[in-house]
């Protein structure tokens, strides 16, 4: 039954154009041509590569996220509650005033001392900034030398400089050993990503991460088994750039590199503005769908292929929509405060720091109201009692 089923997913009129089949590209007289039977191999790579990263990320990156100066904030452990802690996980992290005022009198506590645990809880769930940084530390090296591998392996061909060349004497492309283990290498990275996703820092496009990584691995399938690879390759190529510095720029940012942060951050929009926004749609999208029809007409593959390119031009505008308004913080607030696509941290006060600064406040207002009843404008004016009682109304 699955050979049937493999048979009919791979009907030649599905992936190729409709005057080829798969014998006319069958390996022969020393020209190799791609085969989707190629990829299986890509499952156990997967979790030799998961290894590997978890051994970088103990060796290399916690020891370098020390020598860059990566510090953790103390946090407060909230005290054991198994009433509190039952409620966290099963029903809500951010419960009502209702459920506030419910829990507190089933845990003999005030309203406040429920809502101090909660936050502290919450606290305590938060991702540290060294898993952070070793996630990130990961993923600029594979992003680092895939984007320079891939330039080395590119530069001499003359369909990257003319990417209309990319559909010459298409399908029938002989295989290029190189490009093969760059898809290969781009497809195991990308299927550890969806299986560690759930794993790693959480982050606000979590959902978008999820809907990337399952469209980059399908693309990378199917543009290998039906000899897309040039066009595959340019858009590897395009992403990985702008990869590199956005991983570099979340780094500095955990270390408190300001400077390095804010500069590295300033040129990643601009290479993310020009590669997936610019260069993206013009050699690609524009390359895809409507100067490959000179060389031949459309099929299956040809519109499922140009729908998920379409998906990952969406996914571009939103995370562009990200970058702009952090470039918006950054003008008014003069750098960059938080991680791009990071979860959004809970502002790092404590019951206690706000009550000082409320009862700072309360003085500066009640110093303010003394002065002005002592000055000898307001002496003139005075009526007993007036300004003991602006204070204690101030005061309660």
């Amino acid at each position: 039954m699955l050979t049937c089923l493999y048979h009919w997913f791979w009907t030649p009129d599905f992936w190729i154009p409709q005057e080829f089949s798969w014998t006319d590209l069958e390996d022969s007289d020393g020209v190799t041509y791609p085969h989707a039977k190629d990829l299986w191999m890509a499952l156990p790579l997967t979790f030799v590569l998961i290894i590997i990263r978890y051994s970088f990320e103990r060796s290399i990156g916690l020891p370098l996220s020390r020598a860059m100066g990566v510090h953790e904030k103390h946090r407060v452990k909230a005290a054991p509650n198994p009433i509190l802690e039952s409620f966290f996980w099963t029903e809500s992290q951010n419960p009502k005033e209702d459920d506030l005022s419910h829990l507190a009198q089933k845990c003999g506590l005030s309203v406040r001392q429920v809502q101090r645990w909660f936050r502290q809880r919450k606290k305590q769930e938060q991702p540290l900034l060294k898993k952070k940084f070793c996630e990130s530390s990961w993923r600029f090296l594979f992003y680092f030398f895939c984007s320079f591998g891939g330039i080395f392996i590119l530069y001499k061909e003359p369909w990257f400089w003319e990417p209309r060349l990319c559909w010459e004497k298409y399908p029938k492309q002989p295989l290029q050993p190189a490009l093969y283990w760059w898809f290969l290498l781009e497809i195991v990275f990308y299927l550890s990503l969806l299986l560690t996703l759930f794993f790693d820092v959480k982050r606000k496009d979590f959902k978008e991460q999820i809907i990337h990584h399952f469209v980059a691995v399908t693309l990378l399938y199917l543009s290998y088994s039906a000899n897309f690879m040039r066009i595959g390759a340019l858009v590897l190529l395009l992403h990985d750039v702008s990869d590199v510095l956005l991983e570099v720029g979340k780094m500095f940012n955990y270390a408190k590199w300001k400077r390095s942060c804010d500069t590295t951050f300033l040129i990643f929009a601009l290479v993310f503005f020009v590669s997936r926004l610019v260069f993206f749609p013009i050699k690609v999208l524009y390359n895809t769908y409507y100067l490959s029809r000179a060389y031949f007409q459309p099929y299956f593959g040809f519109y499922l292929c140009n729908g998920l390119l379409m998906i990952l031009q969406v996914l571009h505008v939103f995370w562009f929509y990200l970058i702009l308004r952090m470039l918006f913080k950054f003008i008014l607030v003069g750098g960059v405060k938080n991680d791009v696509r990071s979860d959004m941290e809970e502002l790092d006060t404590s019951d206690d720091q706000s009550e000082k600064k409320k009862q700072r406040n309360e003085k500066l207002q009640t110093d303010d109201i003394t002065d002005a009843c002592s000055s000898p404008r307001a002496r003139s004016r005075w009526q007993p009692g007036s300004c003991q009682l602006a204070g204690h109304a101030i005061a309660t």
